[in-house]
């Protein structure tokens, strides 16, 4: 660390420039240093102890007090990290914090992840930039279980606005995020993200309409028609409202789809260099109407309501994984891309959001990304957006060990073509 004290600085100073007080800075690289520092505990009091200069009153009151804006901070990060790593995907995730008490802002008893059961916890969305050789968080927001925000007064003291305290989905969240990104002038490439997500019709909807491109996971028990299936118009009986168009026979599993499709229909693709040696499996692509709840009402909103629609379920790319010994399918992804999309292409993007695992490994084990001990939305935020530039700095470093200039903030990051 005392080898990197002089590039530390340079980062910090360029990261952290919308932070108006110097001192305010230098409490950031000191709280940079304890995050990297040897130690199991990541949060204040045992890194200040750690650290020589370490103030933990002052880390306290810079971490959980002070009103310094994070967004800046991020957007300064992910800019810098962009134009480095030069994503060929954004994974969208969430995360959880387990947590003892329901003090902390954001606790309930949901589904953690962690634990792998139903716990007290925080969970965060996240959207991660990525390639099979690095990543880096580029943006996050803490989740609201719905009424989490009113069941803990004390930990609504230090919101950073009032819509903290409004539980929102967590596919909501994530479209807020690349809104944000947006706003950052960050282009974004292929979006990924689990089954949690590409089950919801409205978030896929989200994403088209915002002209994004996704390949996402998506569960083999979702329904749909085959490609070439067509509605018909029932004749008219001349008693109630009017017949509508209807599908033939009733939608069928998507696994049931893929497994009718047969197993000659599949071919081997490679995708990376694992530890163990290259990750093949085999792969075909299927082109299916969605006819779940969320997409007939979202094909009936979109063709001028329930009486004016025509029937047509919209037709979209499935692809489906079925391995070498396996007796059927076991994963899929549904995408917007056209059906002559490389197979190859989609199976590298779908299967890259096993970076974000290094992200996540990194992050908690490595950076104390869930040893925060405060209990604000703000606190949480500044401690998120620290944690995230100690990894951009290592990142940064491993991708450049010279540690040359910083990238200008005005240098656009490539585009999904370009990156490819």
């Amino acid at each position: 660390m005392s080898r990197l004290r002089a590039a530390l600085g340079v980062f910090v100073a360029d990261v952290f420039a919308s932070v108006p007080r110097r001192d305010q800075r230098a409490k950031g690289e000191c709280y940079l240093r304890g995050l990297m520092l040897d130690g199991r505990r990541k949060s204040i009091q045992p890194m200040a102890a750690r650290l020589p200069d370490g103030d933990m009153q002052a880390l306290q009151q810079f971490v959980n007090q002070s009103p310094w804006d994070p967004l800046p901070v991020r957007q300064r990060i992910a800019e810098r990290l962009s134009h480095v790593v030069r994503p060929e995907v954004w994974v969208i995730d969430d995360v959880s914090f387990p947590k003892c008490g329901r003090a902390s802002v954001g606790v309930a008893h949901q589904y953690c992840g962690a634990v792998g059961k139903r716990a007290n916890c925080q969970v965060a969305v996240s959207v991660h930039a990525a390639t099979d050789t690095a990543s880096c968080p580029l943006e996050w927001q803490l989740y609201l279980c719905r009424g989490s925000g009113r069941t803990s007064p004390s930990a609504a003291a230090g919101q950073a606005s009032p819509e903290a305290v409004v539980h929102r989905e967590k596919w909501r969240l994530a479209l807020g995020l690349l809104d944000t990104l947006a706003q950052w002038q960050l282009k974004a490439p292929v979006i990924v993200a689990d089954a949690g997500y590409g089950v919801s019709t409205p978030f896929r909807l989200g994403l088209q309409e915002r002209g994004l491109s996704y390949v996402l996971a998506l569960q083999g028990k979702e329904v749909a028609h085959p490609e070439e299936a067509e509605p018909h118009q029932p004749s008219y009986g001349g008693l109630g409202p009017p017949t509508l168009p209807r599908y033939r026979t009733p939608p069928r599993a998507i696994a049931t789809l893929a497994a009718e499709a047969g197993a000659e229909r599949f071919s081997e693709v490679t995708w990376r260099q694992g530890s163990k040696g290259v990750m093949t499996s085999r792969f075909a692509v299927l082109t299916v109407r969605p006819a779940g709840k969320q997409s007939l009402a979202a094909a009936q909103e979109s063709g001028g309501g329930r009486g004016r629609w025509d029937g047509v379920l919209p037709v979209q790319t499935v692809l489906v994984e079925w391995p070498h010994g396996q007796d059927a399918p076991t994963d899929y992804w549904i995408s917007n891309l056209p059906p002559a999309t490389p197979t190859a292409d989609l199976v590298r993007w779908a299967k890259m959001r096993w970076r974000i695992e290094h992200d996540y490994r990194e992050l908690k084990h490595g950076l104390g990304l869930d040893h925060f001990e405060g209990r604000t939305w703000r606190g949480w935020h500044h401690h998120v957006t620290l944690v995230t530039a100690a990894q951009a700095f290592l990142t940064l470093r491993r991708l450049d060990p010279k540690g040359g200039a910083p990238a200008q903030a005005s240098t656009r990051p490539s585009t999904h073509s370009e990156t490819c």
